[in-house]
């Protein structure tokens, strides 16, 4: 092993159970163990903000897979990773005021919650619920295995050894310290992501001899590697532009991504996210898929995309630094971990068990069963990752489709279409979901488009045409959340 890439990594992760620990107070304090456990009071400041939505989105995928693509692809993955740059603040400006609002009106902490008083029906809840956990167990599982590689590369322990470190690693932490330890260790590493990028960025260059040289040695090896359409010609510009439903248009429906826009502090907080937000997750996602593509001459021949990002640093950097830098992609992988396994932890007991389970569960009753579901939820995920994919970032884009499928007209639709109803949206998330499963499996990329497209818009055409069959909504309920 070597301590010096291994003691900024272990002084980090002190640091992030510090965060835990000292949240772990506010819980012990709260009047209200589902607000503060779930959504941190609603006190999230401006910077908090900006930061938790970064880290949550830049995940496993963009700092360990979008790299190993981009290694594999060259700079048309660039160019399609860039589509990243307006997801933060497209939710905002597309959910921010009205959505806080009506979640406040409706009391909801979580999204089902917000689901469940704007449409007033069970199976909107449980359907709901059930394409969180399902799809979510997906997106968790792609961000488990970054981290236990990362671990490994770095260690040279066993895949098995690295995962169970990760996983109590992380498990510690959000246990204890529920939402708001989730989004000020996001804030934490939401920094070190962008230190992280720009100090590997430069050293890159550096090392490849500047960024003339390396585009002269990349175009020299392949010149597709250097045009927008990948390494064999597979990025079409019609598949480039589809690939923004899914990862700008379609976030909008990500539950781990909307539940930030109910719990900001207010509309100054907002605002400020919006800057902060758009400013770092651009930077983070050119330079992450930069130094993909500029590794690619300085270390040729790595087969597994998933090693380019750890071996990079410790081939570029000192390793006291790389330790300090490969703390970014672990801070990603984290950040992303604690706001999944909150939010499947919080669809178990808050949108299932308290609402239909045992609706007079006791404040108490309730934390020992958010504590309860989460452990188990984590151990589960080991389980599951004992066997790890090859590629984390296409398990991460499965999930991420599969939701916005699920949620995305249910909750836009939901906040500013007063004719929408309950089986608009039943209908939504039932064709959402179904078609994606089938054209993942069949018809992948259909007529050259992201898989995403076609279900997003058969999706938007089912909950139209069923709200308009259905009965009309409740007028009371609308007045309620349009006020």
């Amino acid at each position: 092993m070597n301590w010096e890439i291994l003691i900024p990594l272990c002084i980090f992760l002190v640091g992030i159970f510090g965060i835990g620990f000292w949240a772990s107070q506010y819980i012990q304090s709260s009047q209200s163990f589902l607000q503060e456990y779930f959504l941190g009071d609603r006190q999230l400041g401006g910077f908090i903000l900006a930061m938790t939505m970064t880290a949550t989105y830049g995940s496993a995928s963009s700092f360990i897979g979008g790299p190993g693509v981009a290694y594999t692809q060259g700079l048309g993955w660039v160019l399609l990773a860039m589509a990243q740059v307006s997801t933060g603040y497209f939710v905002l400006m597309v959910l921010g005021k009205k959505f806080a609002i009506m979640s406040r009106k409706y009391q909801a902490v979580t999204l089902v919650d917000f689901l469940k008083e704007r449409y007033q029906s069970k199976w909107v809840v449980l359907l709901s619920a059930s394409s969180i956990i399902i799809f979510l167990f997906s997106a968790m599982a792609a961000q488990w295995v970054g981290g236990a590689r990362l671990i490994e590369s770095l260690t040279g322990l066993s895949y098995t050894s690295a995962l169970f470190i990760f996983a109590a690693s992380v498990m510690v932490y959000v246990i204890i310290g529920g939402f708001r330890a989730v989004a000020v260790t996001d804030a934490v590493q939401g920094v070190v992501m962008f230190v992280g990028t720009l100090v590997l960025l430069i050293a890159t260059i550096s090392a490849g001899g500047g960024i003339a040289n390396i585009i002269s040695d990349l175009s020299a090896e392949n010149p597709q590697l250097i045009t927008p359409y990948g390494f064999d010609g597979g990025l079409s510009p019609l598949y480039v532009s589809s690939f923004w439903i899914l990862v700008g248009v379609g976030v909008v429906g990500l539950p781990q991504v909307t539940v930030r826009a109910m719990s900001y502090k207010n509309s100054k907080a907002m605002h400020r996210a919006l800057i902060i937000g758009t400013v770092v997750v651009g930077f983070i996602m050119l330079g992450m898929h930069l130094i993909g593509v500029f590794a690619r001459p300085i270390i040729p021949g790595i087969e597994v995309g998933d090693k380019v990002m750890p071996m990079i640093a410790m081939e570029v950097l000192p390793p006291w630094l790389a330790g300090i830098v490969l703390a970014a992609p672990m801070a990603a992988i984290m950040s992303t971990v604690d706001s999944l396994l909150l939010l499947v932890s919080s669809a178990v007991v808050k949108d299932v068990y308290v609402n239909y389970v045992k609706p007079s569960a006791s404040n108490d009753h309730v934390k020992k069963m958010s504590l309860l579901v989460t452990t188990i939820l984590g151990v589960l995920v080991f389980l599951m990752e004992l066997s790890p994919p090859d590629l984390l970032i296409w398990l991460n884009l499965f999930s991420f489709g599969g939701l916005e499928a699920a949620f995305i007209w249910p909750v836009v639709l939901g906040l500013y279409w007063e004719k929408g109803n309950k089986y608009g949206a039943l209908s939504s998330t039932i064709v959402g979901v179904s078609s994606y499963m089938l054209f993942h499996s069949f018809y992948p990329n259909a007529f050259g488009m992201h898989t995403v497209v076609m279900p997003i818009g058969l999706s938007l055409l089912a909950y139209v045409i069923a709200s308009y069959l259905g009965r009309s909504v409740a007028p009371q309920l609308v007045a309620k959340g349009s006020e």
